[in-house]
C-alpha cells in the first residue's frame, strides 16, 4: 500500500469512529474541504506533515495516535 493510501484509510477510520463528516473536520481543523477530499480520495501522492497535524487537532488526536496503526508498519508500505 502507498503511504497516501494508508493516511487516507487512517483518516477515514478516525472520522468514522467520531461520526464526523468532511465538513465537520474542515470546521474543526481549518484544513480546506477540497484538501480533505483529496486526501480521502488519494489524489495527493504526498502531503505535508503540517496538514496531517492540523487534521489531528481537528480530530482531537495526537500525531503519535494517528500513526500508531498497523497501516504504517514498514511491511505494509510500498517503498
Amino acid at each position: 500500500m502507498q503511504l497516501n493510501e494508508a493516511v487516507s484509510k487512517r483518516l477515514s477510520e478516525f472520522m468514522q469512529a467520531k461520526d464526523m463528516t468532511q465538513y465537520q473536520l474542515f470546521m474543526k481543523s481549518g484544513v480546506p474541504k477540497s484538501t480533505i477530499s483529496n486526501i480521502i480520495n488519494c489524489t495527493y501522492p504526498s502531503m505535508k506533515l503540517r496538514v496531517i497535524h492540523e487534521l489531528c487537532q481537528g480530530l482531537g488526536v495526537s500525531i503519535i495516535e494517528f500513526f500508531n496503526s498497523p497501516l504504517f508498519e514498514e511491511d505494509n508500505l510500498e517503498p
